[in-house]
């Protein structure tokens, strides 16, 4: 071997050896997708899949008439964005925490609840509609549900098939759809946008406080969606006086999407903070405001009809009436008539009820956000677990 062969070695070895102490460990590797053995949601009624139906009454028909044929604890027609990110990743649908029927858990839980906010409210749910559990309280049922279900794991038996097991939950997807409701609440109480403002600081950083306590329970993989165009909500635009001016090309109201905007933009602050304190974990924030405010903008072009108006409901200049909603009924002559029916075809109506989005919106909303294409960093799904920040 010459002296030039044996340099081109040594100059080898040396960069190979380079490589492996500076190559960040969540490199990723092709073809090495996650393999996330459960998920754990948190969030509210876009994610809630019978979480609210199991402590106060279950959303009734015709609400789960496209996929599961009867109601499913779900405010939609048919499957949520969690529905299918589950279905993607090889998992189950996920049960509700609450929901003590027939549930496996397995391979993970949701916490979610439609209605919550990320900071409890000072209402009751018959005063102001939004639920008790607030995130706060679904991290208090998450850490009870993590200690006690591997205490009862190890009795064995059925408790084996139906809870996770201990390393779970730290490889698992954490996922996140929570703040609509923040924004909505301090409107609804007559608040000014700029009221709503000064309290988003508050409320996000009570959003990370969960996201660290997670953490430090073991989770290191977290899946957060901003919140969307609530500007073009039925149950907004209806309640909420707003001028003409005020109007968008798509009839959506502008002071409210800019509300979510800058909820959006104080979120992703927060997301960027948290990747600096916890630099272990891998944070993936996912721009749903812009997929779903896209569709909405170009309904015809994606093969749906009116943008704006309800599915399944009664009245008014887009089907929603918030004393007589979807599956809503009045008595004639004794009988009850049920008036707050569905449309005629769901797949190519977008919203659902007024608040919520169909399943063929919602299936068309996670087509895109999928192979990461509206995400920070853009990573897909099956590769969330890791972080190209570095």
């Amino acid at each position: 071997m010459n002296n030039n062969t044996f340099d081109k070695i040594i100059l080898l070895i040396l960069l190979i050896t380079f490589a492996i102490h500076h190559v960040p460990s969540n490199a990723i590797l092709a073809n090495d997708e996650c393999k996330f053995p459960a998920i754990f949601n948190f969030g509210d009624s876009n994610s809630d899949t019978g979480g609210l139906s199991a402590a106060f009454g279950q959303a009734g028909f015709p609400a789960g008439e496209t996929f599961f044929h009867s109601p499913a604890g779900r405010y939609c027609d048919g499957r949520l964005v969690i529905d299918f990110i589950a279905q993607s990743l090889g998992l189950p649908y996920l049960n509700a925490f609450l929901d003590a029927v027939g549930s496996n858990f397995s391979h993970g839980a949701n916490f979610a609840t439609a209605g919550s906010t990320i900071r409890p409210q000072n209402t009751t749910r018959q005063q102001s509609g939004f639920s008790p559990i607030s995130l706060n309280v679904q991290f208090h049922e998450f850490n009870d549900f993590h200690r006690r279900s591997q205490i009862f794991r190890q009795q064995g038996q059925v408790f084996k098939e139906l809870l996770p097991k201990g390393e779970y939950f730290s490889k698992a997807l954490y996922t996140f759809d929570i703040g609509q409701n923040d924004l909505t609440a301090g409107l609804f109480l007559n608040m000014s946008t700029d009221q709503v403002k000064d309290n988003i600081p508050d409320v996000l950083n009570q959003l990370s406080t969960v996201i660290k306590n997670i953490y430090d329970q073991g989770g290191k993989y977290f899946w957060i969606h901003n919140t969307g165009p609530i500007g073009c909500l039925p149950y907004v635009m209806e309640r909420l006086p707003i001028k003409t001016s005020q109007v968008d090309k798509v009839g959506c109201a502008s002071p409210f999407n800019e509300l979510a905007q800058y909820f959006n933009k104080k979120l992703k602050e927060i997301v960027v903070l948290l990747r600096k304190e916890l630099p272990h974990a891998t944070f993936t924030y996912v721009d749903v405001y812009s997929v779903k405010y896209d569709l909405l903008s170009h309904a015809t072009k994606y093969g749906f009809g009116y943008s704006l108006r309800a599915c399944c409901g009664h009245g008014g200049k887009y089907n929603y009436n918030r004393n007589i909603g979807c599956g809503g009924k009045i008595t004639v002559k004794g009988k009850q008539v049920l008036i707050g029916k569905s449309c005629k075809d769901p797949s190519i109506a977008i919203n659902w009820d007024g608040v919520h989005y169909t399943e063929a919106a919602n299936k068309w909303i996670f087509d895109r956000i999928v192979n990461g294409s509206y995400s920070d960093p853009p990573l897909s799904l099956e590769m969330a677990c890791y972080n190209n920040i570095d």
